[in-house]
Parts: C-alpha cells; sequence; structure tokens
C-alpha cells in the first residue's frame, strides 16, 4: 500500500559537489520549487508552478543535494495528523494504520521509509517535531530567524520556520548547517548561529549540563509516553546531566493563544488566493463578490475554511481587544516564563507529542483535542526558540519523541543533548 508521502515526484540536481553531494532530499510542498509546482496541499493551487526558488532550496543546490519529491502536508500547514491534504492522507510507515503526523507528515514518512536521505518541514505549531515524534525520526525547529523564509507559503508568518528531518541528529545538524543563515530577501534573519557546525556538536557530551523540566507540560502525558520520557531522562543523567524542575506557569493559555495568533494570521496571508491574483477561477458568473467566494469556497477544505472564518471573527471591529490583543498579551507572559526557566536550566525537556499516533480518521470529528495534543510543541513557536525531537523507543509498537528545547539560537546545546539519546 502506499504511503502517500509525495504529491509530485520530481528530480531536481544540485552541484556537482557540495557537503550534500550524494544526498537525496525531499522537500514540503509549501516551499517553492522553480519550475516544479507547490500546491500547499490544496485544490487551489493545485496547478500553480512558481518562477523562483526559495533560499532554502538554492541553498540546497548549491550544497550538491538532490531534491527527489514534493513531500505531502496538511492543507496549508493547518492541521496534526496530514490527513486534511486534497491529495489524500499520508500513512506511517511504522504502522500504515495510524497517522504521521503533521503538517510535516509527508517529509517524516519519505525518510522513515528511505525514499530520502533527509527531508525539509515547516514548523508553525509544532509541525516538524509532532511527524519526527510520530515517526521515529530527528526534527529540528530553527530559532525564529536562523532560517530564511523567502519562498515558503506563508500560513502564520510571526510563528513559522522552516528546518530539517532526518533519521538521525547528527544528518539533521548537517542540514540545518547548509539552510541556516541570513537572508537579503527576508528582513526577519539574523547573523546569529550562521557560521556553526552543528554537526559538530553532535557529540553527546552532556556531562554537566543542567535540564529543566517544566512539569505543567509533562503531566498531561498518556502513561506510555511518559514512561518513555523518564526512561530518556534517566538515560541523560546516567551521561552526567543534572534535572531540575521548573515553572511555565502561562503555558496554560499557550493553545489558546497560538490558535487566536495563527488563525489570525492565515485570515490575512490567505486572502491573495481569491482566483485572480492566485488560485482556482474561471466560468463562475456573478459579480466579482461572488465569484471570490466561489473560488474560495471550491479551492479550500473544510479545516483551512474554519481557520480562516475563526482568524476574521478574532480581527473584526469589536472583538479585536477581546481576542486578538489578549492572545499577544499571553504569547508575552509565555515568552517571559521561558526567560526565567532558562535562568534555572541550560534546556528544557518534555514529551514531543503526549499522546501516541492516533488511528487514521480517529481525530478528524472532533478538531478541539486535535488542538490540544499542539500543547508541548506550540509554547516553543510562540516564544520563538529552538527545539528538538529525537526517538525515545516505542509503546506499543509506536514511535515516542523526545523534546529538547533552547534559549533563542541556542541551537548547539539542544544538539548536543538530543544525540545523547541516540
Amino acid at each position: 500500500m502506499s504511503l502517500n508521502a509525495f504529491i509530485t515526484r520530481t528530480e531536481i540536481e544540485g552541484e556537482t559537489e557540495g557537503p550534500l553531494a550524494d544526498t537525496t532530499v525531499a522537500v514540503k510542498d509549501n516551499i517553492s520549487t522553480e519550475g516544479v509546482r507547490t500546491t500547499c496541499g490544496s485544490e487551489m493551487l493545485e496547478e500553480y508552478v512558481p518562477p523562483y526558488d526559495a533560499t532554502v532550496v538554492s541553498r540546497l543546490k548549491a550544497a550538491g543535494a538532490t531534491i527527489v519529491g514534493k513531500t505531502n502536508m496538511d492543507e496549508f500547514g493547518m492541521g496534526t495528523t496530514t490527513e486534511t491534504s486534497a491529495f489524500g492522507p499520508t500513512r506511517n510507515p511504522v504502522d500504515e494504520d495510524h497517522v504521521p503526523g503533521g503538517s510535516s507528515g509527508g517529509s517524516a514518512a519519505a525518510v522513515k521509509n528511505g525514499d530520502a536521505d533527509v527531508a525539509l518541514g515547516s514548523d508553525t505549531g509544532g509541525s516538524i517535531r509532532c511527524p519526527a515524534a510520530f515517526t521515529g525520526t530527528v526534527g529540528i525547529k530553527p530559532t525564529y530567524g536562523l532560517v530564511s523564509r523567502y519562498g515558503l507559503v506563508a500560513y502564520a508568518n510571526s510563528l513559522e520556520q522552516i528546518g530539517p528531518i532526518a533519521s538521525t541528529v547528527r544528518e539533521a545538524a548537517e542540514l540545518l548547517s547548509v539552510i541556516a543563515g541570513p537572508d537579503e530577501h527576508d528582513g526577519t534573519t539574523r547573523e546569529a548561529g550562521a557560521a556553526v557546525d552543528y554537526a559538530a556538536v553532535a557529540d553527546g557530551d552532556v556531562e554537566g549540563l543542567t535540564i529543566g523540566i517544566p512539569t505543567e507540560l509533562v503531566e498531561g502525558s498518556e502513561p506510555g509516553v511518559r514512561e518513555r520520557f523518564e526512561a530518556g531522562l534517566e538515560t541523560l543523567r546516567e551521561q552526567g546531566a543534572r534535572t531540575v524542575e521548573v515553572d511555565l506557569p502561562s503555558v496554560e493559555y499557550a493553545v489558546a493563544a497560538y490558535y487566536v495568533i495563527a488563525m489570525s494570521e492565515a485570515s490575512s496571508n490567505l486572502a491573495r488566493f481569491d482566483g485572480v491574483r492566485y488560485g482556482v477561477s474561471g466560468g463562475f458568473e456573478g459579480d466579482w463578490n461572488e465569484a471570490f467566494a466561489k473560488s474560495r469556497s471550491d479551492g479550500f477544505g473544510e479545516e483551512v475554511i474554519r481557520r480562516i472564518l475563526l482568524g476574521t471573527f478574532a480581527l473584526s471591529e469589536g472583538y479585536h481587544d477581546k481576542y486578538y490583543k489578549q492572545a499577544q498579551e499571553a504569547r508575552s507572559w509565555v515568552k517571559q516564563d521561558f526567560d526565567a526557566a532558562f535562568e534555572e536550566a541550560d534546556v528544557l525537556a518534555t514529551p514531543t507529542m503526549p499522546v501516541l499516533p492516533p488511528k487514521l480518521g480517529e481525530s478528524l470529528d472532533d478538531p478541539l483535542q486535535m488542538y490540544r495534543i499542539d500543547a508541548n510543541t506550540v509554547p516553543v513557536n510562540l516564544a520563538n526558540l529552538p527545539a528538538i525531537s529525537v526517538p525515545v523507543g516505542e509503546h506499543e509498537g509506536l514511535p515516542v519523541g523526545f523534546q529538547l528545547i533552547g534559549p533563542a539560537f541556542g541551537e548547539e546545546q539542544i544538539i548536543r543533548a538530543g544525540s545523547a539519546l541516540e
């Protein structure tokens, strides 16, 4: 049975030499590739072919990589299971009755199945770390500003980052070294962390490292997940790390704040898909308003329409202060709590996902429950911090991920600690 990991198979050759020569890379289908369609998993962009490469794709080519395809994803990155794609769901290579996680599920499945050596995903609220955890691969969500977002089709631009998925921490780190660094096309990128050889720090040396455990993000996990997480902590202690409990009280509000902000930004970013500037068009009757509405109702799936409507409502007159303003205030509290926690610890650790991979179709009927399983990952995006998900074994035959969170531009610490778990 096909995993449906790819939307478009292709072969884009890079330079003949470089750090990724002889390496195959799968690219999430919301990252622009010149001459190869970029659908975002949506009928709205089914035939869209970008005229340019995203900066990360240009850097892959210059590093000698061969791009082998554009991978399946939740439509416009909106989902936690890779089931909302207009091109059908992706299956988990570990157990095909289960989801691979989302929204970068196609990228993670391609790596786990051996269809690509490494892959690029994008992470708005956990969309690299979730599929990494559910498929037993490694995923890194970089600090906001370390990797250019030029050429990434925006969903929620203040939250999302492009990052690597691989079989090992070292391979993910090698890919991060290639794509990191400032870009004249993206004013949010920074010099910090640009010249670091991230693979070189994957040496497993955690002697003297202090790991903070935010109990708020551990207690809600399923027993089997928590058991594997505790075993991972013990592995790190045996290698010389020290653990302390830290408080992140504001994470109680993080999921609600995240969805208000993400949906509000989505309602703005997706406004250009109206059948005139971008998207399906033609043959509609009525005035321009009716034509726009027809294009959007035909082109967008149910989950995208739900988020656009909720985001538009949150930004509407009379409700902006009640919802969007309060969400931004909660985001500030989350950042402050992380700053305080990093005064006590070098890195923080949590289970990546509090649950095991659901069965296909199991979570779609209850979107609120699906949103809640992002609880351990969305605070990282609100605070624009780096995090890595590393496999820590299985429970009932399904993978469990261990998340390490670092301070801003602290990728070296989380890569070193993550490599100690392998």
